[in-house]
């Protein structure tokens, strides 16, 4: 039993770094844009890993056809797309961390 103190230890250390690496991880994900777009890039927006959205840009070639709900369309799809990217970027990067660990709850 003596010999297993260590290895706690060790793991238990191990654990910390992991979550220390994660956290730095998260907080320079907060800071990063992530892009999305729809229509072609009729529309573009920009959100943070903290699903802030950073910006929108919207061609003029969009207003030109005056149709409200094509534009709102565009927006959310561009929005999503943008949110998605952020996630799948944020969970790979994770797992590149915690080797797949993340997924069961340990962290």
């Amino acid at each position: 039993m003596k010999g297993m103190g260590g290895g706690m230890q060790q793991m238990m250390r191990q654990a910390n770094q992991m979550q220390n690496k994660m956290k730095k991880l998260q907080e320079e994900l907060a800071q990063t844009e992530f892009e999305g777009s729809a229509g072609g890039g009729a529309v573009t927006v920009k959100v943070t890993g903290a699903n802030v959205v950073a910006s929108i840009t919207i061609s003029p070639d969009v207003f030109s056809d005056g149709d409200a709900e094509i534009l709102q369309d565009l927006v959310l799809a561009a929005t999503n797309d943008a949110l998605k990217t952020a996630k799948t970027t944020s969970d790979a990067e994770m797992s590149k961390i915690t080797g797949g660990l993340g997924g069961l709850g340990l962290f």
